[in-house]
């Protein structure tokens, strides 16, 4: 037990990463969650306010007016869990690396471009698999969280250290 609680980075990582081969693996059509949130959200809530946001993605338009309420509600839902997944990931490495890195000043950088380098081979995984779209910002996005969150972490290794 002592060796998992000194290594749960490593171990949350193993498990985001599987998770991460799983869903890249599934089908926009399986992996959709429309049919749920019309169910969920038949009232459609907050409709009126998210209906005055509108903003360009990877080239294209999202907006209420332009995908449909559930699908625009289902584009945060993705977006918001790659920058879980991502965030969790540079949580998990940087404290399951911490005490390995002799050069302290490198470990931030090696664990955010490991991070960033995971994010690229998941967009290609989607590239090979049916009905998805792989996207460079989707990268951006991963990489953007998992360095906030290897500063945080970081932060917080280095401060206990002292």
């Amino acid at each position: 037990m002592n060796s998992f609680k000194r290594h749960w980075g490593l171990w949350l990582t193993a498990a985001l990463l599987f998770i991460l081969f799983v869903s890249s693996s599934m089908t926009y059509k399986e992996q959709t969650t429309v049919p749920l949130l019309e169910r969920l959200l038949q009232s459609e809530p907050f409709k009126p306010f998210l209906s005055t946001i509108h903003f360009d993605y990877a080239g294209e338009t999202q907006s209420v007016a332009k995908v449909g309420y559930f699908k625009f509600v289902e584009f945060f839902i993705r977006k918001g869990a790659h920058v879980t997944i991502f965030f969790l990931m540079g949580l998990g490495l940087t404290q399951g690396t911490f005490m390995y890195q002799k050069n302290r000043w490198l470990h931030w950088p090696l664990v955010t471009l490991s991070c960033t380098g995971i994010a690229a081979f998941d967009e290609f995984h989607q590239m090979l698999t049916g009905g998805r779209t792989p996207l460079f910002q989707d990268v951006m996005l991963d990489t953007v969280a998992a360095a906030i969150a290897v500063t945080v972490m970081w932060g917080c290794l280095w401060r206990k250290r002292r």
